[in-house]
């Protein structure tokens, strides 16, 4: 993972340096441009649950055609799969890398963020030579330290309540409805539980992380917005089976009559 941090720790610095200081500025541009580089990959992971979405009511007749014989239904389902060009494993991987870009990130922000001695050692060894007179950073922005959890009376959970707010906005977008109604559910369970649970670690973690948390939201809802308005971005409808034409034969004779 170092690999990735050091670059990212020097990119922050830079963005630091040439926005005045301004961490809160660095944090949100270097924010869009991963977002930037990460949309390849997004957009696989939303064709992927573009495409399954489409077949919903095929994969619904299929279960009420075979009903209880597993083995029927499990070839329905991958022979409509196939002609689909639909993998049920399509937006793993792009997934998996962006979760390793995004961790890099909130590790890049923690260390450049450095609030003991220790952090600014390991700080000093990762920054570039023409950007260690920056060290330490400026982490004051209005009241909070982006160094560490915000902890003003009346004023602590404002970035946690917007991590939520804007998490759960993210993945209505990102979560297209369903019609099946146990993964309606769970859908819907999730769109709860994990804006909570980035809520409660903004209370905990540094205050520029729950910045990074709410850019990053409100990028995403973007991208979405857009690859919703353009479905060429994101995927192409689920093929539907070309209408039966009459054979051309039949065709003049009726227009004969």
């Amino acid at each position: 993972m170092d690999f990735l941090v050091s670059p990212m720790v020097n990119i922050l610095l830079w963005f630091y340096s040439l926005l005045g200081s301004n961490f809160v500025l660095g944090i949100v541009v270097m924010t869009i441009l991963v977002r930037m580089i990460t949309l390849p990959l997004t957009l696989p992971q939303q064709r992927s649950t573009r495409k399954m979405q489409a077949l919903q009511p095929q994969l619904e007749a299929l279960k009420k055609k075979y009903g209880n014989d597993r083995n029927k239904l499990a070839e329905a389902q991958m022979k409509l799969y196939k002609e689909n060009n639909v993998s049920m494993f399509g937006g793993c991987l792009p997934l998996i890398v962006q979760l390793f870009i995004m961790i890099a990130f909130y590790e890049a922000i923690i260390g450049a963020l450095a609030v003991n001695p220790i952090q600014l050692l390991s700080l000093s060894h990762r920054a570039a030579p023409e950007l260690a007179s920056l060290i330490p950073i400026n982490s004051q922005f209005l009241w909070f330290d982006l160094g560490r959890p915000d902890a003003t009376p009346g004023l602590m959970f404002i970035l946690p309540g917007l991590v939520v707010i804007t998490t759960y906005l993210q993945q209505k977008m990102a979560t297209p409805p369903t019609v099946d109604s146990s993964a309606s559910s769970m859908t819907r369970q999730m769109n709860i539980m994990m804006p909570l649970m980035f809520g409660l670690f903004a209370l905990q973690f540094a205050s520029g992380l729950s910045i990074y948390f709410i850019v990053s939201n409100l990028v995403g809802m973007v991208q979405y917005y857009f690859i919703g308005r353009n479905p060429s971005m994101g995927t192409a409808s689920a093929k539907q089976p070309p209408a039966k034409q009459p054979p051309a034969k039949q065709v003049t004779a009726k227009a004969k009559k």
